[in-house]
């Protein structure tokens, strides 16, 4: 291992006001801080299962969109997400997701984040959407399906990883999950995500990946790589990684 300090990394100044406005909206909205942050993401995550079915209960009788194949899939995908981030959270849970917010925070983070996520379902089971898929329904269904469940795989993985390695030594984790990416786990959410929009097949979902994406997870890619320049590997293992798809971007 080289012992050359590489320079620190400083986030560009967008990243930066992102994150100022993420933490003035989300940590320091005023109010009394009693909630836990991961309580509302465990609300949003839990309660897509729920929020689904009834849906689709709501709508049986009104469209037949309601009870498709389509919105099945989707239940049974995006529902049991939810259930396995709240299993990942209770195993290994995330240190940042365990700060305290004010209610106001709370409402802000679900509003502008987490709540939209259940437009999509919605959009596919009231029959807004209605897709007309560029492909049959089999290979589409099993693109959006694999998607998901790589997605996932990939994600928790690279949470474990982190989670485990770090409770042992401090430093920069640069193997299995994070041999090839820097960002395995933002990875993971953008394929699981990016197939719940391909199941949906509305301009809507693209619109708040976009929203997310760019506004939250970019920013936060940034800032974390400003942390971890500080230590001496860190220039070696960026020229060698991408930060999310292998060899690409």
């Amino acid at each position: 291992m080289s012992t050359e300090v590489s320079p620190v990394y400083a986030a560009p100044k967008w990243a930066q006001a992102s994150r100022k406005l993420t933490n003035f909206a989300t940590f320091e909205a005023p109010g009394p801080k009693v909630v836990k942050f991961a309580w509302v993401i465990n609300f949003q995550k839990v309660g897509t299962f729920a929020f689904l079915g009834l849906l689709m209960w709501f709508y049986a009788d009104r469209t037949p969109a309601a009870t498709s194949t389509a919105a099945w899939i989707y239940l049974a995908l995006h529902g049991s997400y939810g259930l396995v981030w709240f299993l990942k959270d209770r195993v290994f849970p995330d240190p940042n997701w365990e700060t305290r917010i004010s209610p106001l925070g709370a409402l802000d983070a679900f509003v502008f984040v987490l709540g939209p996520y259940w437009l999509f379902g919605w959009l596919l089971i009231s029959g807004t959407a209605n897709p007309d898929y560029p492909l049959s329904d089999g290979p589409w269904f099993t693109l959006c399906i694999t998607l998901v469940i790589l997605g996932s795989v990939i994600m928790i993985a690279a949470d474990a990883q982190k989670y485990f390695v770090l409770n042992l030594r401090r430093g920069l984790i640069t193997d299995g999950m994070f041999a090839t990416v820097r960002h395995p786990n933002y990875t993971g959410e953008m394929m699981l995500y990016g197939g719940f929009a391909l199941l949906v097949w509305h301009w809507i979902p693209f619109v708040v990946l976009a929203w997310v994406w760019l506004g939250f997870f970019a920013p936060n890619m940034q800032m974390k790589e400003a942390s971890m320049s500080r230590y001496p590997e860190w220039a070696a293992y960026k020229k060698r990684t991408k930060w999310v798809i292998p060899y690409v971007l």
